[in-house]
């Protein structure tokens, strides 16, 4: 069974600490080896990664990553946002704890969800945020529709986040990144069969496994020749052999997320 790489706050057990947050993964698949928050990765820091964004709940429990395109603007999954209101959610920025006090915390003003969004496996997995106070980090550029060729097979991408030590397991305190070459779509395709969406999804992992986004980590980024490539969005477990991470393919989205940065 696929599961999706964000935590929702309404699954079976979430039990916050003043360190981390213990999350619950969605649809849950079987429970594979203990993976480490981005799998094979290294810790790392906000101020080497500054767009990188934490979403949290009102009480501050990160469930989710973000990414900022703009001073008011972050970039983040769709399956992350169902069920929110702009009430319920705070973007924070600068803290590379997840238990930290340092750093931005905004309110949401507006909540952008693809309306074609259903399920992260059909595609379409793409929410913008508004946020009510700027954010003081430098923001990074995201792709044009028409620079589909970042994502050849082999090249090579990173991943950022703060995502979960062990599925259904405590999130990382310190954000963690690695890079993972990008998967062809054949080879994808040979994975996940018709849950993969060519249009809306690129897959990104080693054909070993080791090394993958995990709970906790959806809605970061895929970074591609330093510009924003792609959302964490789903897979099966996390970094198992054969079973790439999936993302959003954003060049397919890059005109609907320009609309909401410009509005």
């Amino acid at each position: 069974m696929f599961g999706l790489r964000g935590v929702r706050k309404t699954a079976v057990t979430v039990l916050a600490t003043a360190a981390a947050a213990a999350t619950a993964l969605v649809a849950a698949p079987a429970a594979s080896a203990a993976p480490q928050p981005i799998v094979g990765g290294t810790t790392t820091t906000t101020t080497a990664y500054p767009y990188v964004m934490q979403i949290t709940d009102a009480s501050g429990s990160q469930f989710c990553g973000g990414t900022l395109v703009s001073a008011k603007k972050v970039v983040t999954a769709a399956h992350c946002m169902v069920g929110e209101s702009t009430s319920s959610v705070r973007v924070v920025g600068g803290r590379t704890y997840l238990n930290g006090t340092n750093g931005t915390v905004s309110r949401v003003s507006k909540i952008w969800i693809n309306p074609d969004y259903t399920d992260a496996t059909r595609g379409d997995d793409v929410a913008v945020l508004t946020l009510s106070t700027s954010m003081p980090y430098t923001p990074v550029s995201y792709v044009s529709s028409s620079q589909t060729s970042v994502y050849a097979a082999g090249t090579t991408a990173r991943i950022l986040g703060w995502g979960t030590t062990s599925e259904n397991g405590g999130s990382s305190n310190q954000l963690r990144t690695a890079t993972v070459p990008t998967v062809s779509d054949s080879s994808c395709r040979s994975s996940y069969g018709s849950d993969f969406v060519q249009s809306d999804m690129v897959c990104a992992g080693l054909t070993s496994g080791g090394v993958d986004t995990c709970q906790g980590d959806s809605g970061g980024p895929l970074i591609i020749g330093g510009v924003l490539a792609g959302i964490t969005s789903w897979g099966e477990g996390c970094a198992e052999a054969g079973y790439p991470g999936v993302y959003t393919r954003l060049t397919t989205f890059s005109s609907l997320v320009t609309a909401q940065v410009n509005s």
